[in-house]
């Protein structure tokens, strides 16, 4: 079998997973909009839901990134028994999870929602709790096609994984409109409308996921026997490799979700600006991503191939690619800052504010986009607690510390906010260019 240069796996395994990412991240930014043509209440109420719904799919990177890891070894080593072995494991732990998030969606979500207030917001509560507990009815459908197509993706298969999510978000994006604003007889459910175009959809999704990888077209094969009986040994290293990552990346959520606070209690303005700089960074990132996983698969992949010195030459290919990607996407933000910040808002004060610090956004975006496959390369070798560390250091020091600093006691507003963002990731993209080149990830066993 012919063996493509790194470059070209490179691409050919990131092109289709960003299609794939940024595909739910489009349905999403759809669906909050025709919600928010029903009322701000019901806007907020769905808001909410997608991020609770967020908090618990972040759970399930435990099982994803951490038989990901494992499975990219054995694909690498030609051991596709026990690549199937964890697979299987790994879906069975899903189902489980699913029954969970279940019950506690659908009887949980009165306490989850108890954060907004009665009153004026009683709509808003309303509208999430319907939509948390009608998805809640598709739950184990939509949670185990969740782990099943990220398991896919982080080992390769993101042309697949790609197609399914074009189907999923396509019907999704045909049948919400019907479900919403009752169109062409349909009944007019609203936010429960959304919730069952959802569910309708990503149930469609996982029968589609179940014929792939029964039809042994994907890496990977859905063995029967082997998501029935239980291993322990096995669910004990998919625990040890994936709790990590799950940690790293809830550490860095919160910490994010701590800067949006700091930046609503300076002014209006710097809210807004921020909230624009952050959504368009939520698109990038699905670019980023792509990369990061590609550079996890291949470096896992490789390893297990006993080819140390083609998964050095990969990642550093990887880091390449990514330095002459980003550096084009900052300048085209310099360049078109305003035609850019107008697609979020048109206000006059955040546009012009957003002109100005958008330069430092640009800036903070070089070293974030180098840091992700940095850190896919040493996610995919294993070095998960390093990760973990100075994920965990860094949101405390500048995220939490220093932005508080800057916001409050020195009054930097978003040129502070961001400033802080792009030192953040200059110094850690440092310290995992340091990590890596010092090559400790060669001699790390996962088994």
């Amino acid at each position: 079998m012919k063996t493509l240069s790194p470059a070209k796996a490179i691409l050919k395994t990131s092109l289709p997973a960003v299609i794939d990412l940024s595909s739910q991240t489009l349905m999403w930014t759809i669906e909050a909009i025709m919600i928010g043509k029903l009322s701000a209440s019901m806007f907020a109420g769905h808001g909410m839901a997608i991020q609770v719904i967020l908090v618990f799919f972040s759970v399930l990177l435990t099982f994803v990134v951490g038989s990901s890891l494992i499975i990219n070894r054995y694909l690498g080593a030609k051991d596709t028994w026990q690549a199937n072995h964890i697979f299987g494991q790994a879906i069975m732990l899903a189902i489980i999870m699913s029954i969970a998030f279940l019950l506690t969606w659908y009887f949980g979500a009165v306490q989850l929602f108890k954060v907004i207030r009665e009153g004026k917001s009683a709509l808003a509560q309303e509208a999430g709790m319907t939509y948390l507990r009608t998805l809640a009815l598709f739950c184990p459908l939509v949670v185990t096609n969740f782990v099943a197509l990220g398991i896919l993706r982080a080992t390769g298969d993101t042309h697949y994984s790609m197609m399914v999510n074009i189907l999923i978000n396509g019907l999704n994006l045909f049948l919400a409109p019907l479900l919403i604003f009752g169109l062409f007889g349909f009944p007019r459910l609203q936010v429960q409308g959304a919730a069952l175009a959802a569910g309708i959809s990503h149930s469609t999704g996982f029968l589609a996921t179940f014929y792939l990888l029964r039809s042994r077209r994907t890496k990977l094969f859905l063995s029967f026997r082997e998501c029935t009986r239980p291993r322990w040994k096995s669910f004990r290293a998919l625990f040890e490799s994936g709790l990590p990552t799950t940690i790293e990346q809830l550490t860095w959520a919160l910490g994010q979700l701590v800067v949006t606070s700091y930046a609503a209690g300076i002014y209006v303005v710097v809210l807004s600006t921020h909230t624009v700089f952050v959504r368009i960074q939520s698109v990038l990132s699905m670019v980023y991503m792509a990369f990061s996983l590609t550079a996890m698969s291949l470096m896992g992949q490789n390893l297990g191939a006993s080819n140390k010195a083609l998964a050095y030459r990969t990642a550093r290919t990887a880091n390449r690619m990514m330095v002459i990607l980003v550096l084009a996407i900052a300048l085209l933000m310099v360049v078109f800052s305003k035609a850019l910040i107008h697609v979020f808002t048109t206000d006059p004060e955040t546009v012009a504010m957003g002109q100005k610090a958008i330069y430092l956004f640009a800036l903070a975006q070089i070293p974030k986009a180098l840091n992700n496959v940095l850190a896919g390369n040493l996610r995919g070798a294993g070095d998960l607690k390093w990760l973990m560390w100075t994920t965990l250091i860094f949101v405390l020091m500048f995220e939490v510390g220093l932005n508080w600093t800057s916001a409050f006691i020195f009054g930097f507003g978003i040129y502070g906010i961001w400033g802080i963002q792009a030192a953040d990731e200059f110094i850690r993209m440092g310290l995992n260019y340091w990590r890596f080149y010092r090559g400790k990830w060669r001699v790390i066993d996962l088994q």
